[in-house]
């Protein structure tokens, strides 16, 4: 059992930094990045301008997907020291597509404290915009390059009722654009780039829509994706019939409504207000 703030223990910080705007970084990852011995960057270079700019001058060790296994036992000897560590990543929070998993599993492993820093996400700040349902959603994150291991990926996820979350890089966005749209069909979608920054483009529209427009092939995208929405037009009962149906094999109202909105792919709000209405 890990309490975080009550055993002092060396400490793996995984600090959150920002998406784009330098602006969006916490007060406590500031003061966390001041304090720790080392910064763990997966790109010291990128990482010294967010540094600079709050004038955070630390020792930075480089932790990327190519010298990971390398730099573990120098990590772990130095907690063993007594030393205390920041993780950040060139954007975002650390382990999400990027290196970090595995520091933070040898870490939790050896017996030290892990610590998150809360910030920003390029998954959350696309997901609550993009006018699609926030939830359930689920993140994919980058597709495999090869094809074939890019369809056996999105196969799993083809029949899916939730939102799905995916990033894809400028370059590979218009090809990965078509390919989910003969394999899904036309569905909404929401295209994210440039997050947060001065060039910060958001486009709602739809698969088929996407396929056929032009684009920009710099920063990153966040892509949301509806839901499968084809076997909805099952539901030929009311909303407060089905929860009803689910009520009377035994499911609380409160579960029910849960499973309704899960099935029909509608926020659990809607389905509250409609039972409320109806009843």
């Amino acid at each position: 059992m890990q309490k975080s703030f009550k055993d002092d223990k060396p400490t793996l910080y995984v600090v959150s930094t920002p998406i784009g705007n330098l602006s969006d970084i916490t007060y406590r990852a500031v003061e966390i990045l001041g304090e720790v011995d080392y910064i763990l960057a997966e790109d010291t270079r990128t990482s010294s301008v967010l540094l600079n700019r709050y004038h955070i001058k630390k020792p930075m060790m480089s932790y990327h997907e190519f010298n990971k296994e390398a730099q573990e036992n120098k990590i772990i000897e130095l907690l063993k020291e007594g030393k205390n560590f920041a993780l950040i990543s060139d954007a975002g929070t650390p382990g999400i597509s990027d290196p970090g998993y595995e520091i933070i599993q040898a870490v939790i492993q050896e017996g030290f404290h892990v610590v998150s820093i809360p910030g920003a996400s390029a998954i959350l700040s696309a997901l609550v915009v993009s006018g699609l349902v926030i939830q359930p959603f689920t993140f994919i994150g980058f597709l495999p390059k090869k094809q074939m291991e890019m369809k056996r990926v999105l196969e799993s996820y083809k029949d899916r009722k939730e939102t799905l979350v995916i990033y894809e890089s400028p370059m590979r966005i218009e090809k990965t654009l078509n390919f989910i749209y003969n394999l899904f069909g036309d569905r909404k979608i929401t295209l994210s780039r440039e997050l947060t920054k001065a060039f910060e483009t958001i486009i709602r529209t739809t698969l088929k829509e996407a396929t056929l427009l032009e684009h920009n092939t710099k920063g990153e995208y966040v892509l949301i994706i509806e839901g499968n929405q084809e076997n909805l037009t099952e539901f030929n009962d009311s909303i407060l019939s089905h929860v009803n149906k689910f009520v009377k094999s035994g499911l609380s109202e409160k579960d029910a409504m849960k499973e309704v909105a899960v099935l029909r792919n509608i926020p659990k709000s809607e389905v509250y207000k409609h039972v409320k209405i109806d009843k």
